[in-house]
């Protein structure tokens, strides 16, 4: 049954805008805890070599080096122009990698990469080069796997792009956020347009078959008329994936927020504006709302999996592997080995004390119980699939739906009425209306946020 068009609801998204997880995973990051540490992330690659050796996996490394800062930025990055210090870095990446890479029998085929930042693109050719050789060396890959990193255009040069395409590279993300020179200029990130077609035309010259443009709407000086300009020049440049995502402005998490004025940002009308701008223009262009704040060409893979209800969601956002265990590398990286969730340590001093030790970085994670496991995969398709069908779970899981999730069938009522999600007997169906909102729809079911009664602040929803 092919989705429901996206539908925009100004009414309804300002309701139901509440603080809410992106649901990268499920338990959220926020449910780690330190009493999982690298005893148990070894143990959980002994269960993944005992029960499914041949499993795909997928691979992060997390490069968390830039030599300007941006001031919405909310990753955990290194402010250095010190190229010494990126070095190091690698060479103690090398020694994660042949740690963890020891306690992987067999030769399970790598079918996905990617390099987050931070800028990794901050890398000389020879320190590239040097982890790629890494990983390459201690994994084996299909010859189709999914090879993506993230580009800061001003900090690249088109030749740069082709040694990428060189190294295996052939998925690429180009940060952009805006071209409004005055949103610019409030959040300390100057990008000319020219400079950001010659990265992407540099890429499609070098044969990468997928080029993705990131923005930000809800930035400080930005308005309808600024950003509808940019949205005309991203969708001439033609990107396969847009993402298009929210600023979350919590400077008492992160400290370069707080170069930013409160009174420079949007009103939440004009916020929602810009919001119902950018998915009208994506859409009458022809791109396919995947989800959250994903858009790409209805013959991309992430449009293509959706329609075959293969997509999946991992803390890189909507991914087309859905059967991955995902192994991530470097400070404050994130992975998953089946039932359990790990998470390296935050800072470089520690990240290079774990290794002299010949100690695994893992500093937090979590291991899912069986009730985990069943809302994880609830989640999981009403955030994919948009909607959830009863007996596939019930299947899976050995349970009642009905039975097992009363409350939460109770508390989807209101939803309901409201024309967000159809309810029978037999499934959940996400509307049209309800789309944008799905984070507030997959939340009814995640029992840690029922229990909290204080805790974090997730981002807004819209």
């Amino acid at each position: 049954m092919p989705l429901p068009a996206l539908a925009f609801d100004a009414g309804l998204v300002a309701k139901y805008d509440q603080f809410g997880p992106r649901y990268t995973s499920y338990p959220t990051a926020d449910r780690f805890h330190d009493g999982f540490g690298p005893a148990q992330y070894v143990e959980a690659l002994a269960q993944r070599n005992h029960e499914r050796p041949d499993q795909p996996l997928s691979l992060y490394v997390h490069l968390p080096f830039c030599n300007t800062i941006c001031y919405y930025c909310a990753c955990n990055k290194v402010l250095t122009k010190d190229h010494g210090r990126s070095a190091k870095y690698i060479r103690y990446v090398e020694r994660e990698i042949a740690l963890v890479s020891a306690l992987i029998e067999g030769a399970p085929p790598v079918v996905q990469l990617h390099w987050g930042g931070g800028t990794p693109t901050f890398l000389s050719r020879d320190e590239m080069k040097t982890l790629m050789d890494a990983l390459r060396a201690r994994f084996v890959f299909a010859p189709d796997a999914e090879v993506s990193i993230e580009v800061d255009p001003r900090k690249v040069e088109p030749d740069t792009i082709a040694y990428l395409g060189e190294l295996g590279f052939n998925r690429l993300s180009v940060g952009i956020q805006d071209f409004d020179p005055e949103v610019q200029a409030a959040v300390n990130r100057i990008q000319s347009e020219a400079e950001t077609r010659a990265v992407m035309d540099a890429a499609r010259r070098s044969g990468f078959v997928s080029v993705n443009a990131d923005l930000i709407y809800g930035l400080p000086r930005q308005t309808v008329e600024g950003f509808s300009a940019t949205l005309d020049r991203v969708i001439d440049a033609s990107p396969d994936r847009i993402a298009l995502y929210s600023y979350a402005h919590v400077p008492h998490l992160f400290k370069p927020q707080r170069r930013i004025a409160i009174a420079d940002l949007p009103p939440p009308q004009a916020k929602l504006a810009i919001l119902a701008l950018a998915i009208e223009k994506l859409t009458d262009a022809g791109y396919v709302y995947i989800g959250m704040d994903h858009f790409a060409k209805p013959g991309d893979e992430l449009a293509v999996a959706q329609r075959e209800r293969k997509l999946h969601r991992n803390f890189q956002g909507y991914s087309t592997k859905p059967d991955c265990d995902m192994l991530a590398f470097g400070i404050s990286a994130i992975g998953k080995v089946g039932a359990a969730y790990t998470a390296n340590v935050k800072t470089l001093d520690e990240y290079y004390a774990r290794l002299d030790a010949q100690t695994l970085p893992v500093m937090r994670g979590v291991t899912l119980d069986a009730d985990d496991l069943l809302r994880r995969d609830v989640i999981q398709k009403l955030m994919c699939n948009f909607d959830l069908d009863f007996g596939e779970v019930e299947r899976a899981h050995g349970i009642r739906f009905a039975e097992t999730f009363a409350p939460e069938l109770a508390a989807l009522a209101p939803p309901a009425a409201d024309g967000l999600v159809e309810i029978d007997a037999n499934a959940i169906r996400v509307t049209a209306r309800g789309r944008l909102l799905v984070r507030t729809v997959a939340m009814t079911f995640d029992r840690y946020l029922r229990e909290r009664r204080q805790g974090p602040q997730y981002s807004k929803v819209i």
